[in-house]
């Protein structure tokens, strides 16, 4: 028997992980039954064309589920777990106390529409080809007859007045639902030649459709509302208390908000300055403003989606040559046109589950909002120095690569579940990495491409916590921006709107933190630059637990998270 002694006890070690192996696999399975989106998007297409149940009544049970299974897993000593055990415990425990803040203690439901887009979206039975077309399409009927049901459970849910920023982001998204549904989905699945689901599709499709139009409208009314609804118009604050438990509950960052914001105006001042270099380098004796213009004037031939698809094989050509991070597998991405619905992000990857294989992740570019002026359009298109990090972000070695490698953890729950400071954190750490690697040659004006990216990253973390710990206005934060990241107007727009109902968005610059300190004090006995391989395949062997959890896992301590 494999067996250790515990004081005067004898623990069956074999056991112990023979228990915590069904409770996990149990874990997975409700956990599938509550999220079955999730489950289908993960792979596990049994689930497929379900939805969430989003009543009061469902709600409620799902919370106490959870309770449950923390309770459950709390039970298990990780002094008698192996050691990929205990982390997996760990990181299972943060996924249910993030379920649990935005649950109950923000009460997400009742006030963000957020917490019902990423369910909404059909892309899964669109876009990736993990069965034939009219298996597809019966997945997508059964999903467009479960619309009308969701659409009266969320305009239930969500409690008036509600701020601008929300209802506005409502009011896009669903009537984007409801175009694509219309003027997109048809084309997509005409070539099934089932007479019989194709007048099913119709029926369900146009319910669907007419579900999410009466709910834009309701969102619409909403924001006019908002209007004039005085304080109410900006209620999205969280709150010092709520925000940094936010931080503690999904990411176990658990630092003052006064060392956040000293961290995150150091690191703003940081690239400022260096911005202010590369610009000296590239445009001598014009201003930041001035030279940012000339970067800014420089735009992709044939557009962002056609100069990504250029960007991408000349970096991973760089990530292999530079020995900076193993890519396991010969999966590609592709690069398309964001569906309209999606638009409210400018930039974004989709990438296919762990239990699906072989099928492509896509990279999708926003266009501009056609409502916008031809000035605020040509502007929101990036730059090409702009667009080659952005593209750097997403794919290599950023979001993408990193999938690629979580997707092959050892632990099912580290598989699965990708935490938003652990993804972005390594994507917008992956910017830098490779331009201190040597990315680019040099070229100032590809620097100042970095830069701009870092800086939108920065200004999103001093307006997170401004707009949710303190009394900065989305004007003011719109104002940053333009000022201080050098972005469009219509760009600015679009990011101060997206701190009121993101809050998280601080984490690109969190994670990214948090992953150059853990560099750092992991590579100073090791090696250094020399080390930098085996950081990146051990940090991102993980899957994509809290950061602070791989800094423990890879260094003992959880200190230090900053620097």
């Amino acid at each position: 028997m494999d067996a250790e002694t515990k004081g005067t006890q004898c623990v069956d070690v074999s056991a112990v992980a023979g228990g915590w192996d069904h409770f996990v696999r149990t874990f997975l399975e409700g956990y599938f039954e509550s999220h079955p989106n999730f489950a289908a998007g993960a792979g596990r297409h049994e689930f497929d064309g379900r939805l969430p149940d989003w009543s009061p009544e469902a709600l409620a049970a799902e919370g106490a589920r959870l309770h449950a299974q923390r309770a459950r897993a709390a039970e298990f000593d990780p002094a008698t777990l192996d050691e990929r055990r205990a982390f997996e415990r760990e990181v299972l425990m943060t996924v249910v106390d993030s379920d649990l803040f935005w649950l109950e203690t923000a009460e997400w439901p009742r006030r963000n529409p957020i917490f019902y887009t990423g369910a909404l979206d059909p892309s899964l039975y669109l876009t990736r080809d993990y069965a034939p077309l009219a298996q597809r399409m019966r997945a997508y009927v059964d999903y467009a007859k479960a619309i009308p049901r969701a659409a009266g459970q969320i305009r239930a849910n969500l409690r008036a007045p509600m701020p601008r920023s929300y209802a506005e982001l409502g009011a896009m998204t669903t009537g984007g639902f409801a175009s694509y549904y219309e003027s997109n989905v048809p084309a997509l699945f005409a070539a099934v030649e089932d007479t019989g689901l194709q007048a099913e599709f119709r029926e369900a499709n146009a319910a669907a459709a007419q579900a999410m139009r009466e709910l834009s409208a309701w969102f619409r009314d909403q924001a006019a509302a908002a209007g004039t609804a005085g304080p109410d118009a900006e209620n999205f604050r969280m709150g010092p208390d709520l925000f940094a438990r936010m931080l503690r509950d999904t990411e176990r960052v658990d630092v003052s908000l006064e060392e956040l914001e000293e961290a995150g105006r150091r690191e703003l001042a940081r690239n400022l300055a260096t911005l202010r270099e590369a610009c000296a380098a590239f445009a001598p004796g014009l201003s930041v403003e001035e030279c940012f213009a000339r970067v800014e004037a420089q735009k992709p031939a044939g557009g962002p989606v056609e100069g990504a698809r250029r960007q991408l094989a000349g970096l991973r050509r760089f990530v292999e040559e530079q020995a900076l991070v193993s890519i396991p597998g010969a999966e590609e991405a592709r690069v398309e046109e964001a569906p309209p619905y999606q638009r409210w992000n400018s930039a974004f990857i989709d990438i296919p589950g762990p239990y699906e294989c072989h099928l492509p992740s896509i990279y999708y570019i926003s266009p501009p909002d056609p409502s916008w002026t031809p000035e605020e359009q040509a502007q929101y298109i990036p730059s090409e120095a702009d667009l080659l990090f952005i593209t750097a972000h997403e794919v290599w070695p950023g979001h993408f690569l990193q999938f690629l490698h979580s997707n092959r953890a050892e632990s099912e729950i580290g598989r699965l579940f990708v935490g938003y400071g652990f993804a972005e954190g390594w994507a917008h750490y992956s910017e830098e990495m490779i331009w201190e690697a040597g990315f680019g040659g040099g070229d100032p004006r590809l620097h100042i491409g970095q830069l701009q990216n870092a800086l939108l990253r920065n200004v999103r973390y001093i307006v997170a916590l401004g707009l949710h710990t303190g009394n900065l206005t989305i004007e003011e934060a719109e104002r940053m921006f333009r000022e201080q990241a050098f972005q469009d107007p219509a760009n600015a727009r679009q990011q101060a709107a997206r701190g009121t109902f993101d809050p998280g968005y601080l984490n690109y610059t969190l994670g990214k933190l948090m992953f150059r300190k853990l560099r750092e004090d992991w590579t100073a006995s090791r090696g250094g630059r020399s080390a930098w391989r085996e950081f990146h395949d051990q940090a991102l062997s993980h899957g994509g637990p809290p950061v602070p959890l791989v800094r423990k896992a890879m260094m003992g301590e959880v200190g230090g998270l900053l620097g």
